[in-house]
């Protein structure tokens, strides 16, 4: 098996030839299967990985015929603008964003709806962080107003929250020294003393946060109160989340939202392959590659799949979630 690891892409696996006549995961050819993921210090990147590796044809459960890739990417936009124009085959994307690209709404206000974008399956909990230095002096989001703030890069889920948060507390971009930065170039920039705090969107333990917190202190931003309200009402996708004690070296519980990470495709792919790749996703030998491999693979269950499901299900996911009872 090729295992090569790269900023760019995470490349698990060769293929197998579809061999022998009525072999019920045969493919007549090789099919590549892209999976855009997000940065490599965010939690999309890891969790991708160990779902190409495990879906490949030289995966335990992986389907015959298939070379699956797991890629950097600039997350959520990116990856839906990816498998729009056919540069990738699926992608990881906040609930909140696949939900905006399908209805044309939010995000996507004025732009083309990406009618076709279709879910494969909903898999964990993504969790808003708000890292500040710990001798910055920030208690709060309102304390954010006047400090150098990274809010990640254009085409991500997280700078399209954290702009949400940052209005909930009636502050705008300009009120703040913004950074356009992902989470690892964030931590450098905040270790070096050129930068207050940043926003970033993923399941925790983030290992950005994680090795920005061993080496120095920080804190994590509560996002509560009637203004945490006020996003829960007006945006239904989010949830209610909580940070718990010393997820992170010294940093103590710490109220905040969530969102729900989603694997998606395009309606154009065949119902065939995205069945086997869903089937092969909930594998028990998959599951326990999931449960080992990452501290959110244990959320990646056949129950979470169907929840948040803002968007429709592509045939061949549906078909599954059907066999197996999840769906009704």
């Amino acid at each position: 098996m090729t295992f090569a690891i790269s900023r760019r892409a995470f490349t698990i696996g060769t293929a197998l030839l579809a061999a022998g006549v009525g072999a019920t995961r045969a493919f007549a050819q090789q099919a590549f299967f892209r999976i855009g993921t997000g940065g490599t210090q965010g939690t999309y990147f890891p969790v991708g990985g160990i779902i190409a590796n495990s879906i490949s044809a030289t995966g335990p459960a992986g389907v015959e015929g298939l070379i699956a890739t797991a890629n950097a990417s600039n997350g959520s936009v990116a990856n839906i603008n990816a498998i729009q124009s056919g540069a990738s085959e699926s992608g990881f994307t906040q609930s909140d964003v696949a939900a905006w690209a399908y209805t044309g709404t939010g995000l996507y206000e004025g732009k083309p709806k990406v009618e076709d974008l279709r879910l494969i399956a909903t898999l964990f909990p993504e969790t808003l962080h708000i890292v500040a230095r710990a001798d910055a002096g920030i208690k709060s989001v309102a304390d954010l107003k006047g400090k150098r703030v990274s809010i990640d890069e254009p085409g991500s889920g997280t700078i399209v929250d954290a702009r949400i948060v940052l209005e909930a507390y009636g502050i705008s971009e300009k009120d703040i020294e913004a950074e356009y930065l992902k989470p690892g170039p964030s931590g450098e920039k905040m270790r070096d003393g050129g930068l207050d705090a940043y926003f970033f969107v993923g399941g925790f333990p983030a290992g950005a946060i994680t090795e920005i917190a061993s080496s120095m202190n920080i804190t994590l931003v509560p996002v509560s109160g009637p203004e945490a309200d006020k996003i829960l009402e007006k945006y239904p996708f989010f949830s209610k989340n909580t940070v718990p004690a010393d997820t992170y070296k010294g940093v103590g519980a710490t109220e905040t939202l969530s969102v729900a990470a989603q694997l998606v495709t395009s309606a154009k792919q065949p119902e065939e392959l995205i069945y086997n790749i869903t089937k092969s996703l909930y594998a028990e030998d998959t599951q326990k590659a999931l449960a080992a491999g990452h501290a959110k693979g244990k959320a990646i269950t056949v129950e979470n799949a169907v929840t948040s499901a803002g968007i429709p299900f592509h045939p061949g996911a549906e078909k599954y979630f059907r066999e197996v009872g999840a769906l009704k």
